[in-house]
Order: C-alpha cells, then structure tokens, then sequence
C-alpha cells in the first residue's frame, strides 16, 4: 500500500495538472465574454456583421444571432460553476440552480439559434453540416443529462454534461486554433475550416478521455471500498 508521503505527492500532482488545465480554460472563457459584450452595442462595424450584412438585413438572422451568443457566452460562464467541486459540495442550491438554468438555455435559446444559423455558416458543404451536428449534439447531450439526474443517475449525468459543455467550449477553443494558425501563416479560409474541424472533434476526445478517467477512477474507488 502506498504511505501518506506518495499519497501526498500524488494528490499534489493531481492538484497540479488539475490547475494547468482550469486556469486556461477559465482565461480563455472570461477573454470570450470579454469580447463578445461589445456586440451588444448593436453596431454594425465589426468584421463577421459586414462579412454578412445581408443576413443582418432578415430580422430572423438578426435576432438569432445576437440570442445565440448571449446564450454561448452565458453557457460558458455558468457551466464553469458546474463542475466546482467546493459548489458542488457547499453550494449544492447554485450548482441545481445554475444547471437549470445552463439547460433551459441551451434547449430553448442557444442550440435552437445555432442550428438555424449552421444553414448560412461560412465554408463548404461540410463546415455547415458540422455547425448542425454540433448544435444537434449540444441539444442531445443537454437533454440527455437532464433526464438521467431526474433518474438519480449522476455518473451518467455528468459525463453528458461534460459532453454538453465540450460543445459549448468550441467557441473558446476555435479562436485559439484561429490565432495559432495566424500565427503560422495559414489564410483565412483554410485558417477557419481547420480551427473548426480541429476544435470540434478535438472537443469531444478531450469530453471522452475525462469521461474515460471519471470512470475509471469510479470503478477504482468502488473495488477498493467493495474489497474493504
């Protein structure tokens, strides 16, 4: 059996990794809010309102637009309170509260928005067909959640919410993948088609390799507690 000094050290390790995931994540999400609240200034003068100005023409465009991004950039800042453990365990009424909240937004507002706006998304065939997956697989998991905490199923729940909020972080995670190939010189429309792709499906390995450990670590703990 490992003495308390490896289990500190472990634990430590853990915290530590733990933290260089979180703190970028956390940045790059108050950087999104950051930015997208100037658009609610209703100006016309920003680069992806030009680019679609006749679309900004059809009030249907217009409304969506400004309710889906209302809806990604609360769904980005309230699922960070989500998965607190101290929230979780301290403030379980916010964690109910802000859930309910997070999927009533996603179901009603932001996946609704999204897959409307996916018919008109810049690039190919398929970068528009990947706009609808992802705003169908948003809904799925989000709903697929709330049904199994309402069956007192929480492992499950959680890992359909991570997958909820692995397509919610795809706004967070292209801009980077945008600026990284600027970066590299790559132009803009290969810069937009990779960036998507890669964070998009990068997205969900990333949801599906902390599913992957959440279970795995169940799994441990309950042998260990069975054996015991």
């Amino acid at each position: 059996m490992p003495n308390s000094r490896q289990l500190t050290l472990q634990s430590s390790v853990r915290y530590f990794f733990t933290a260089l995931f979180w703190i970028p994540v956390v940045f790059f999400s108050l950087l999104l809010v950051k930015n997208t609240i100037p658009y609610f200034s209703f100006s016309q003068h920003f680069s992806f309102i030009e680019e679609r100005a006749i679309l900004f023409l059809k009030p249907i465009y217009k409304y969506s637009f400004y309710t889906h991004i209302f809806a990604g950039m609360f769904c980005i800042i309230a699922a960070l309170t989500q998965f607190s453990s101290y929230i979780l365990k301290k403030r379980k009424s916010i964690h109910i509260w802000m859930g309910k909240i997070y999927v009533f937004v996603v179901i009603v507002l932001g996946a609704p928005t999204g897959l409307y706006m996916s018919f008109f998304a810049k690039g190919s065939f398929w970068e528009r067909t990947l706009f609808m997956f992802m705003a169908m697989y948003w809904m799925y998991s989000t709903v697929k959640g709330l049904q199994l905490i309402k069956q007192k199923n929480v492992l499950a729940h959680k890992n359909w919410m991570i997958r909820s909020y692995s397509m919610a972080m795809t706004a967070v995670t292209f801009r980077i993948y945008h600026i990284l190939f600027y970066y590299y010189g790559v132009d803009h429309l290969h810069n937009y088609e990779i960036s998507l792709w890669i964070s998009v499906l990068g997205n969900m390995l990333v949801a599906e390799y902390f599913i992957f450990r959440k279970s795995k670590n169940y799994l441990n703990t309950f042998k260990i507690n069975y054996t015991n």
